[in-house]
């Protein structure tokens, strides 16, 4: 038997379960995002009308700004603070493992345990977050705070795995580069900024990349913590899928809105592609 007649046999569980599990429900959901259905009436072609109609409420540019703002914040600081946390863990400092292995466990940690402890941390009444600093703030119950406290959980829970990412980037990088400005007489910061982001840029963008399209599609942190709360300030996009689906049982409308959430991640990965692109010329 020809070779590759073998390499198709050892794939194709991989295969089917991929067609079944992914190709299919994509084609599936796309299809009922022209229709209406509440999962027990028959199926009723609608058109257009879920679109227009999710584009047209009043909370929907509420939930977009929201969506963005926490993507956004979270991808900034989750790319800023490890890749700092990096280049000085690359400097072999004392006890580096041990600090790669504690940045790392929040990672693996799921996120709905993560959820569950931050909320206790965050409670107003027994919060270890009010113990500490003396104070009396609501934090997941206030609008104007539980934003920023989602995205402090977020990027805590991110800095471990983008460590590691940029920690293969650092390692990707000829020392003899670093020698020869040492020789130089070149400077921490000029190292850093003249030498070190140049050719981690590559790596940066994978992680930017990467880090954005997960926020985007945040759900577990805010369905535990804030069930988009309070007052719609932390209800995001994936949040409104699911609400959609299985709160209210409008399927169409829910998978409507998942492709309104493709096209934007779609249009910002291409849109970062093309910033890569004249960044590197």
């Amino acid at each position: 038997m020809d070779k590759s007649k073998y390499g198709l046999i050892f794939i194709l569980p991989a295969l089917i379960g991929t067609f079944i599990f992914i190709i299919i429900p994509i084609f599936c959901s796309f299809a009922l995002s022209f229709t209406e259905w509440d999962l027990l009436n028959n199926i009723k072609f609608i058109g257009l009308e879920n679109y227009k109609n999710i584009l047209t409420e009043p909370d929907f540019i509420q939930i977009l700004v929201n969506t963005f703002v926490y993507a956004i914040s979270t991808t900034i600081f989750a790319v800023i603070i490890p890749l700092l946390i990096a280049s000085i863990l690359n400097t072999k400092i004392r006890g580096s493992e041990v600090f790669k292995t504690v940045y790392f466990l929040p990672f693996i940690t799921p996120a709905v345990v993560i959820a569950i402890v931050w909320s206790w941390i965050f409670d107003p009444n027994i919060g270890g977050i009010n113990m500490l600093f003396k104070t009396h703030l609501n934090w997941l119950f206030d609008t104007h705070l539980a934003m920023p406290v989602l995205i402090f959980v977020s990027v805590w829970k991110l800095i471990g795995y983008n460590i590691v990412l940029f920690l293969t980037g650092f390692s990707t990088i000829n020392q003899n580069v670093y020698e020869a400005a040492k020789i130089d007489g070149a400077g921490v910061n000029e190292t850093f900024f003249e030498i070190t982001l140049p050719l981690l840029k590559s790596t940066t963008y994978f992680v930017t990349l990467v880090t954005l399209i997960s926020s985007f599609q945040v759900f577990d942190l805010i369905y535990v913590m804030t069930s988009g709360g309070p007052n719609n300030s932390t209800n995001v996009i994936v949040y409104s899928i699911y609400k959609y689906a299985f709160e209210y049982f409008d399927i169409g409308k829910s998978c409507a809105l998942a492709y309104i959430l493709f096209v934007i991640i779609l249009v910002l990965a291409i849109f970062q592609r093309k910033i890569s692109s004249l960044l590197s010329k």
